[in-house]
């Protein structure tokens, strides 16, 4: 394109990136000169401007057209933990057995004797093996599909995102296809990669299929104190479909490949959906009014009147060699 001093040049204009469903814009432009060739270049600004969102809205069409929605199952909607008989489902990782040693996890009797002493600490106040709440540390997987709040599933051509109403947890499912990297940096929620499966053939998916790797810790499965293997080498399998029966509850079968188990792990995770014309998405920021306070390896709590108290029988204080009495 010839340009002169006053010129706007487009180096890239709306392009279309190899997956349907975004675009990269790029812009550069000269500053037009004063006087009459100001307003001049200042019409062709717009004419050009004008010409590229016409573009946009070209390519915009056009991806509408390829990313067919009606080939994804419907999980639009504020999904709760599974409710039997107007009860929720335990918030732990088996939600149909019961809470901490209940739960008949395959741990190797290394694991086992950690959960059983986090068992023990939690009995007496503490925390067990579950720190990362206290600290306000974001859950991590598995435990974030507990969905100790509404969980939101957004479907996009590219990417599902699962998106929980708090700050620090969502995950981002990858399904374009791409391999795993070289190298990933380690979170509590793990990197995902995932596929969608058309399993009876009526040319509508029906499954996505799902695996997870690459974790940093502390993580557990649930608020138990249930432990994975520290060396944060846990792999998840997940399957997530809508209910053959009711559309309105989907399963997220997950399996758990962990060195601090004595073989695979698998449960259906399940969740119901709420048909509210204005679903509620409340805000939970952990660090917004937490009173937990950890001084060296000691977990305390602020009182009503901002005092410092134990949270367990015959807790010492902390040490106070800092500070100077008057």
């Amino acid at each position: 394109m010839a340009k002169d001093a006053n010129s706007i040049s487009v180096r890239q204009a709306v392009v279309p990136s190899a997956i349907c469903g975004s675009y990269r814009q790029h812009w550069h432009s000269r500053s037009p000169a004063r006087g009459k060739a100001k307003g001049e270049a200042f019409m062709r600004h717009y004419a050009l401007l004008g010409a590229l969102v016409s573009a946009a809205l070209a390519a915009s069409a056009g991806c509408a057209a390829a990313w067919d929605d009606a080939k994804y199952p419907d999980l639009q909607g504020h999904w709760a933990r599974f409710t039997v008989r107007g009860v929720p489902g335990q918030p732990s990782f088996d939600q149909t057995r019961p809470w901490g040693a209940g739960q008949q996890a395959p741990l190797t009797p290394e694991y086992r004797a950690i959960f059983e002493a986090s068992l023990a600490d939690q009995a007496k106040g503490g925390e067990g093996n579950y720190t990362g709440h206290a600290r306000c540390i974001a859950a991590g997987m598995p435990h974030m599909m507990v969905a100790f709040r509404p969980l939101e599933f957004v479907v996009t051509p590219n990417t599902t995102y699962i998106l929980i109403a708090d700050v620090d947890h969502y995950r981002r499912i990858f399904t374009d296809g791409r391999d795993w990297p070289n190298e990933i940096e380690p979170s509590y929620q793990g990197y995902s990669i995932g596929r969608w499966i058309d399993e009876d053939g009526d040319g509508r998916y029906d499954v996505l299929e799902v695996e997870t790797r690459g974790f940093k810790g502390p993580r557990s499965y649930d608020a138990s104190g249930l432990p994975l293997h520290f060396d944060n080498q846990s792999v998840f399998k997940e399957r997530i479909h809508l209910d053959k029966a009711d559309p309105n509850l989907i399963h997220d079968e997950i399996t758990v490949i962990d060195h601090a188990l004595t073989r695979t792990w698998t449960v259906d995770k399940r969740y119901v959906r709420t048909r509210n014309s204005d679903p509620q998405w409340p805000e939970y920021i952990c660090a917004e009014g937490n009173l937990q306070v950890f001084v060296g390896d000691q977990h305390y709590f602020i009182s009503g009147d901002g005092l410092l108290m134990p949270t367990r029988k015959d807790q010492p204080p902390p040490d106070p060699r800092y500070f100077q009495r008057k």
